[in-house]
Formats: C-alpha cells, structure tokens, sequence
C-alpha cells in the first residue's frame, strides 16, 4: 500500500464489496477482519473499524479499541451504543459510491491520526531525551571524582545510544612529541571482567577512534567488515581477536574543549536490539545488532559535549585541590619552620582527628550512634586539623620554644651571679684564713641545684618551694660594698610558675595563636564545602565546661569536629618526646588524664571512650610523621 493507504478493519456483518475504492491503481485502504485488530491491540498503524451489529454479541470489545482508531457505525443500533466514540456514520447510506466517499474521509482523519500520534511519540521521546540529558548533565556537574565522573559517561552513553559497550580515550603527547589515542575507561556488557585494555590509537585516518580525533566530527559505521571502498580508516583487529569479541556497528565522537582542541574520544559498539542481548560472535552479531541512527547520533554528540566540559572541570577541580593542599602542608611547613622540635604535630594531629571521625562514623552506638560523615565532611575535619596551629606563626620564637621556666638569658645571669657569690665566699675566707671555705661554697652549689631543680617545668601544678623561697631572701655583699639577693624578683617569679613555663604574659602571647588562627584562616575565601575549616579550627582549645579560651565556649556551642580536633591536640601533645619543656607519658598515661578531664566536665566522654576502644592512636603514637 502507498504512504496513504490504511487498514480498514471490519465485523462480519459488513461485505467490502459494499464501498467503492474509486479508480486509481494504488488502492486508498485494505480490508481485515476486526479480530486482527482485537490481536494487535498495540499497534498503532492508520486505521479504521467498521462497527456493524455483529459486535452487539461482544459490546465490551468496543471499548477496548485504540483512542487512534477511527471508529465508523454502520448500524443504527450501533450508533446509539457508541455515543461519542463514533467518529463518522454510514448508516442510511446503501449507495457504495456514497459509502466509499464517508470512508474516505476516515481514511484521512485515520492518517491525521496517525501524523498526531508520530509527533506526539517524537515529542515524548525529545522530551524524554531531554529529561536523561538534563539529568545526566547535572549528575555530571556535581561528580567531583574522576574516576567516578568517566564511569557515570560511560553507563549513560551505553544506555542512551543502546549500546553493548562504550569507552573514553584520552588524548595525550607521546616523548616523539606525537599525540596518541590510551584507553582510560571500557565497559563492555558482553565481557563484564574486561578491563581498560594497553591500547592505543594513532590520530590519523587509520583507525575510527583516530579518525574521528582527526577531523573532529563522529564517525558512524554500521558494519566494520563492510566498509565503503574509498574509506582509510578500519576496525582495531587486535581488539577483536585479544578478547574474542566481534565488533559490527560502532560510532566514535570526539570530545572537544571549549576551545575546539581535542580532549579524547568516546566510542560506542554494538548497538543491540534489547538490552539483554550479549554479543561475542559473528552469529551474535547477525541476530541483535542494529546500527546507529541520527538519533544515537544526536545523543553521543550531546554527551560527549556534556563530557568534555565535566571532564576540564573536574581537571580543574583537581588542579584547585592540589593547590590548596600544597598551601596547607606550606603553611604547616611554616609552623615547623618556627618551632623544629614540635614538627610533625600538626600531621599527627590530623591523622589521629580523621582516624577518629572513621571510628566515630563506625561506632553505631552510644551519642554518636547516628552521626556520619561525608568524603567531603572528613576533607574539611582534616583541613581544619592540619592548620589548627597555624597561627603559631606569629608567636616569638623564645616563648614558642622555651623549655625551661627561666628564660635562658636568666638563667645565664643566674649562673653568672652564683659563680661570683662563690668567688666572694672564697675571697672573704681566704680574707680571714677560714678554713671552712668548702663547706660554704658546697652549700653554694647545693643552693644553685635547688635553683636548678625550680627551673624544671612540670605537667601538674606543684607546691610551693619553701627552699626556694629561702634562698630568694638571702643576699651577699658585691665588691663595690653594695648587697644583693641570690635572686632577683623577675627570676624568682619565673622559677615560682607552678606548672609549665611559661609566665601569665607568655601563656596570653601562646594562648594568642588560636585568634591569629581564625584571622589568618578568615580571610581565605573558602568553597561552601569548606565553610567551617575555620570555626573547627578556632575553638580546639575550647572546653566543654567553659573553662577552655579564647571564647569560653561551653558544650552544646562545641561542634563534635572540633571537640575530636582538641582530643588529638592534648593526646599527641602528652604522648611525643618533642616537647622541650616536658617528658613523653605513655599512651595508657595519656588516656588516663583525657578520662580525667572528661570526668572534670573538660572533654567529651563518649569520644574518648570511642577513641580507646577503636585504639586509633596506636597506628600513630611512634610512627616517623613524614610518613603520614
């Protein structure tokens, strides 16, 4: 039948013989049973249904038929029964001219039909092709991990062109200064254990991925053992034989940059009838492969565009990445610089706060049984970690690495001072021919231990030292006749610190770094994944009861990020040997003084239970930091 020819679907009350079907040699319409009609139901070809009394015995079938169809009464009784559904009316018609003239005009309206129902499909599937791409596109512009991003590329473009298999080939210099075609990424549903092969393509007219690079447009072809004549280009045998796999339709898109250079190729095989079909020989090939259309066409050009944006993009992101994590080991690095004998804190500190976050993430009980973090989450817990301290940049050198209370200028004069009281003590005897000039210069030398013993920093406060009050009041008599004390009162009140080394000044001028943290962190302008780096990092010498600094900070103000961040501080602060100002504790010393302070209202309990029953610290505690 011609292009405008339709089926003419009848009951077995009515005798084709009653129309006319006009002159012409290409007859306008055929005639077929109704029951084809009923068996077919699905199709949606131009077509007419005569409706005569023969369906009165079966009147449910009637509301069965197809919206498309064009429903023609041919009884009266049968009109009544059809109401609206009746499209166009024989009845009372007996001339067949006349008849044929009505069908006729079914026939058209049967075709406008038809024309309706194709834009309508056309437009569902545009707007479904729209709906996958938009989709795809915004899955593409949030994936972040290469790996990820090139295989969400592959599935989608495997399913929108129909496909068994797909690839992505980048482009890339060769040292001959050449470019060359490698493999990054293959799927192929009929060798699902394939992995991406050592392969790699020329960009010339030899093969069809190079091809394809060359002149930067698609190429299609429908059966790679059919070529026309006057082609260059020929399907990689290699692939085929190395994997015993046969290759008939293949389409190859090049991925170009917004510049129009080519980033790579995608590649496309084996477009299949069902996508269930699995194809490795010819015979295979012969029963479910299809070529590709303009359609798939359309499709591959769309998301090889859509590709090539994800790809620079997520290039870039990982250019931005590797930028700011060389300005985060710099600025740790700077830290170091200042204070030698603390390097590595920072690293250690942040592994054992990440390792701690994956424990915490894994406990599923107790306060954190339904606390997770995301990839991004641990990136910027452990971004906040490693520049915790950066702030110590600003701190002087002789508070930041001071061992001992006494500044070591003091400490000199100290020396210097009972090195001359004993040369006194040896000259006023020697004065009177005293022969217990040993034994004063031993009390000397006991009085100056005494000295130096107060000059030793402790973890915990210590008592008052009566002896050192002692011997801050004694004096002696200089040369020029003038008496001095054995101490003055600014060595005195460093030598009396009951704990640490540092004097009220010193400590504001250390405590001062965390708030030179936050500024300097502050005027970073940090993506939204990373918006609260600085508030971790600002608050790890808060405590949970207030008493922490700078801003006193209680408990529910506390995030659990920077709460792990303090946890590790304190923990790697008690257990290195790096310290000039205090002994190494071990790590079971370590954790006894973190329940002590959890217990004091100062730390968060359940983290440091987490922390000991995960032993997360024993991985790090001795571990060379460079290697972390």
């Amino acid at each position: 039948m011609g292009g405008d020819a339709c089926v003419v679907y009848h009951g077995a009350s009515t005798c084709p013989e009653d129309f006319d079907a006009g002159s012409g040699s290409e007859p306008r319409w055929s005639w077929r049973s109704a029951d084809e009609l009923f068996e077919h139901a699905e199709d949606d070809h131009a077509a007419i249904l005569v409706v005569d009394k023969a369906f009165l015995e079966q009147p449910d079938r009637l509301k069965t038929v197809a919206k498309h169809v064009v429903v023609v009464a041919a009884d009266a009784e049968i009109l009544r029964e059809l109401g609206e559904r009746a499209d166009v009316s024989i009845v009372g018609l007996h001339d067949a001219t006349a008849r044929a003239s009505v069908l006729d005009v079914a026939r058209r309206l049967a075709l406008t039909r038809q024309d309706a129902a194709r834009l309508e499909r056309d437009s569902a599937r545009r707007d479904s092709e729209f709906r996958d791409l938009s989709r795809i596109g915004t899955a593409l512009m949030h994936e972040r991990n290469r790996s990820t991003l090139l295989e969400l590329i592959v599935n989608q473009g495997k399913q929108l062109t129909e496909s068994d298999g797909a690839g992505l080939l980048f482009l890339r210099h060769t040292e001959r200064g050449e470019d060359e075609l490698y493999a990054e990424k293959y799927q192929i549903d009929s060798l699902p254990h394939l992995g991406v092969p050592d392969i790699t393509f020329a960009i010339d007219g030899k093969s069809i991925v190079g091809h394809a690079a060359f002149i930067k447009q698609p190429v299609v072809v429908d059966d790679v053992l059919k070529l026309p004549p006057d082609t260059t280009y020929v399907a990689s045998e290699e692939f085929q034989r190395r994997f015993d796999y046969h290759a008939r339709s293949m389409m190859a898109v090049p991925m170009l940059t917004q510049r129009g250079d080519v980033l790579g190729v995608l590649f496309f095989i084996n477009r299949k009838s069902g996508p269930s079909a699995i194809i490795r020989t010819v015979e295979d090939a012969d029963r479910y492969v299809l070529p590709y259309t303009d359609r798939q066409v359309r499709l591959a050009l769309a998301l090889a565009s859509m590709a090539a944006v994800s790809i620079e993009a997520s290039r870039l992101y990982d250019q931005i990445e590797h930028m700011l994590e060389s300005f985060v080991k710099a600025a740790v690095s700077a830290v170091d610089a200042r204070d030698p004998t603390t390097a590595g804190h920072s690293l250690r500190v942040a592994a054992l706060t990440t390792a701690l976050a994956e424990a915490v993430d894994r406990a599923g009980r107790g306060a954190y049984r339904d606390t997770r973090f995301t990839r991004a989450q641990m990136r910027e817990l452990h971004y906040a970690a490693l520049l915790h301290d950066l702030g110590k940049v600003t701190v002087r050198e002789d508070v930041l690495t001071k061992a001992k209370k006494l500044p070591p200028l003091l400490w000199e004069r100290v020396q210097a001072r009972f090195a001359l009281i004993r040369e006194t003590i040896r000259l006023e005897h020697c004065a009177r021919d005293d022969r217990d000039v040993a034994d004063a210069l031993k009390e000397v030398d006991s009085l100056l231990d005494v000295v130096r013993e107060a000059n030793e920093p402790s973890v915990f406060s210590a008592p008052r030292n009566a002896a050192l009050e002692d011997i801050g009041r004694r004096t002696f008599r200089r040369a020029d006749g003038s008496m001095s004390h054995y101490l003055a009162p600014d060595e005195l009140r460093f030598l009396e610190l009951a704990r640490g080394t540092l004097d009220p000044g010193e400590r504001a001028e250390i405590e001062g770094h965390v708030e030179n943290t936050r500024r300097f962190l502050a005027q970073i302008p940090w993506t939204d994944d990373l918006k609260n780096l600085v508030t971790f990092a600002y608050g790890h010498h808060e405590k949970l009861n207030g008493t922490g600094y700078p801003r006193r900070l209680t408990g529910e103000d506390i995030p659990v990020q920077t709460r792990m961040i303090t946890l590790a501080d304190i923990f790697d602060a008690l257990t290195e040997a790096d310290r000039p100002y205090k002994p190494a504790v071990s790590p079971e010393a370590a954790i006894d003084i973190l329940r002590s302070e959890a217990n004091a209202g100062q730390l968060d309990g359940d983290l440091v239970e987490i922390m000991v029953d995960s032993r997360v610290y024993a991985g790090i505690v001795g571990t060379d930091w460079r290697r972390l």
